[in-house]
């Protein structure tokens, strides 16, 4: 099976997957929702088998399971496929969080027809772009799946999201965009810069170059715009909030928890490797920024009354500690950042899957229009408070180990910065404690129905249907409606929760086998970089001295 061209498949499963949902008839659309699960599942039972049978750990080769065509041969481009630990790894989220995803928007396009076939084909649409923008090992064909990813997420956003969708999409699309054109002249002046010839994009030829002090900045700066904007940072990071509001819950959960992640793989798959000394050189600058990524996200997070806008605060914060991680230049802060990445695609899915929970049965994303559910909803309060935990990195929990390796790592080069981003581990708790406190605890807001009060407890037993609104409005709010009675999780949705929940657990308590996956590529990283641990300075004559006073 080593001749497989396993990610060759894992885009076309899914791909003509897509296809065969958009063209169901309108009188089958029901069908589109199992089939976009089954071929997922396939989808990862493909990529299970490929990373069992076609990838050794700790191999001395850069890349395995690889894929190399001539493409576009007058312009150098090859279709050129391949991963390291790195690039496995978050194939592998990406392909267990799509099943997941699809079950949780089982019932986000009710009406049925076309409506619900496009919504679930451009769902499935995204896993080839997914895999191909992490395993592409050709500079152009990569800067082909970064653009292409767009176009599924423009179209998910501004025809199924929620209020002010349209201008949410289009604020995604032109940072995007953007940083993606900038990149676009970086990877024409880097080719310029290389080998040229029928395959000048690959990156084994483009790594290693000698390129001129300025010209290589000026190359890296082109580069991490694009990835900063995709990851996101501070100070271009201001569409991820609004995407993330507007866009239904399994559409931020693949946003954040997954297509974000090209933007800090990129930072080592491309600027790094290709740009080793420029890397170096904004190393301080770039320090910065994630410092103050950390703490800005995390304290606008602790200020939002929307819930799915704190979240989204709570990601550019979690950003902010994996640069800080990759730009320390350590093989343990390097090591975390790799696994953070993969540890926050998961906590992050947990949180925007159960708050689209209570967003549907709410009708709401203001956390002051709750209160008082644990009593009514115990397994969905445990479900979202064990999220909320792995979120601020509680031990245990998955999120803890790759934090701690992330400033254990850093410390060790920049002890004052690490001193400043450890502030966003305890604004982490705060923002996290009162959400689920303004949520699940104190008294529920009081509700009427019909002219009577209702307390908003005792609707987990009512077996009617009424429309309740709320009676306190103020400031200008509408009414606020509950579409049926308060109840607790389904059986639909602790399938959708379970894996995950065990995989935050899991990798709390066992991150072993993804940090063996993950230490080789890192390890191949800083020595393309140049650098080498930090180890303690001993004195000289330390020996000698110590031998002299016996």
């Amino acid at each position: 099976m080593d001749n497989m061209p396993w990610l060759t498949l894992l885009m076309v499963v899914p791909l003509v997957g897509s296809i065969v949902v958009a063209a169901l008839p309108s009188r089958s659309s029901a069908l589109a929702r199992p089939i976009a699960l089954g071929v997922s599942l396939l989808t990862l039972a493909i990529g299970v088998v490929a990373a069992a049978t076609s990838f050794t750990r700790g191999s001395d080769q850069q890349f395995q399971m690889t894929e190399q065509h001539e493409w576009i041969p007058q312009l150098g481009v090859s279709y050129s496929l391949g991963v390291d630990g790195i690039a496995l790894s978050l194939i592998l989220m990406a392909l267990v969080l799509m099943p997941i995803c699809l079950l949780a928007a089982w019932d986000d396009v009710p009406e049925g027809g076309g409506r619900e076939k496009g919504y679930f084909a451009l769902l499935l649409v995204l896993l080839p772009f997914m895999v191909g923008v992490f395993a592409a090992t050709d500079v152009f064909l990569f800067y082909v799946f970064f653009e292409a990813m767009l176009i599924p997420v423009y179209f998910l956003i501004g025809m199924y999201g929620g209020e002010r969708r349209q201008a949410a999409a289009v604020k995604f699309l032109l940072f995007s965009l953007a940083g993606g054109l900038i990149m676009l002249v970086g990877v024409i002046a880097l080719y310029l810069q290389g080998p040229g010839g029928s395959d000048g994009f690959l990156l084994e030829r483009l790594t290693g170059l000698e390129i001129g002090g300025n010209t290589e900045r000026w190359l890296f700066v082109a580069f991490f715009i694009a990835f900063a904007v995709k990851a996101p940072m501070w100070p271009v990071h201001t569409w991820l909030p609004d995407a993330a509001t507007a866009a239904r819950p399994a559409v931020a959960t693949l946003l954040v928890g997954v297509l974000d992640k090209v933007g800090t793989f990129g930072m080592i798959r491309f600027c790094l490797q290709l740009f080793p000394e420029a890397s170096q050189w904004a190393t301080p600058v770039v320090i910065t920024l994630a410092v103050v990524s950390v703490l800005y996200g995390a304290i606008l997070a602790i200020g939002q009354r929307d819930m799915m806008r704190l979240i989204a605060f709570t990601s550019i914060s979690h950003f902010g500690f994996i640069v800080m991680g990759i730009f320390a230049f350590t093989s343990v802060s390097q090591a975390g950042s790799n696994l953070y990445m993969v540890n926050h695609g998961f906590a992050t899915a947990a949180l925007f899957l159960i708050a689209g929970m209570l967003v549907a049965r709410r009708g709401s994303k203001r956390i002051d229009d709750y209160g008082g559910w644990q009593r009514a909803t115990p397994v969905l309060a445990g479900s979202f408070l064990v999220a909320g935990l792995a979120t601020l990195s509680l031990p245990g929990l998955s999120t803890f180990v790759s934090e701690f390796l992330v400033i254990a790592g850093t410390w060790s080069r920049y002890p004052v910065a690490t001193a400043f981003a450890v502030w966003g581990v305890v604004l982490a708790a705060i923002y996290i404690l009162l959400m689920y406190k303004r949520i699940f605890t104190g008294p529920p807001p009081v509700m009427e129905a019909v002219g009577e009060t209702v307390d908003e407890g005792d609707l987990a037993s009512s077996d009617s249907e009424p429309q309740y609104i709320r009676a306190d409005i103020d400031e200008g709010r509408r009414p606020l409606h509950l579409a049926a009675p308060l109840r607790d999780l389904g059986l639909r949705e602790k399938f959708v929760v379970a894996p995950i929940l065990a995989i935050l657990v899991g990798l709390g308590f066992f991150p072993q086998p993804v940090l063996d996956t993950l230490n080789p590529a890192v390890e191949r990283t800083l020595q393309i970089v140049g650098v080498s641990d930090t180890t303690p300075s001993v004195p000289a004559d330390a020996g000698s001295t110590s031998g002299s006073d016996h």
